[in-house]
């Protein structure tokens, strides 16, 4: 078991930035892929972000891609998500993830999930 609890959030203007949080316990963090999806009113969730549990890999949405980086702390059990350039349409409830590999963690298969954290960026 794996247990993660995501922070970070709030409301921002359009164009400032957030950075996210995610704290894990439970397991080897190292051994995880870890990633963020997000959830806006009305939608599916959808994949943001992932990176690879050494750190070396990562990979984006097209939505998000130049304006949030994904990076992590092994020594610390954290996964952040720095969002800069934020639009409205960012808006959304933010979830961490863990998973085995980055395929699987990306499709949503098997993962552990945090309780999320609401982002919500005003025009």
């Amino acid at each position: 078991q794996v247990q993660l609890v995501d922070s970070g959030g709030g409301l921002v203007q359009a164009g400032g930035s957030l950075r996210l949080s995610c704290a894990a316990s439970g397991r080897t963090f190292s051994n995880y892929a870890m990633g963020w999806f997000r959830q806006a009113p009305g939608k599916e969730r959808e994949f943001v972000a992932v990176i690879s549990g050494s750190g070396s890999s990562t990979y984006y949405a097209d939505s998000v891609k130049g304006r949030f980086t994904i990076s992590r702390d092994n020594a610390k059990n954290t996964v952040y998500l720095q969002m800069n350039s934020l639009k409205p349409e960012d808006t959304a409830v933010y979830y961490c993830a863990a998973g085995a590999v980055i395929s699987t963690l990306r499709a949503g298969i098997n993962n552990y999930w945090g309780q999320g954290t609401q982002v919500t960026v005003s025009s």
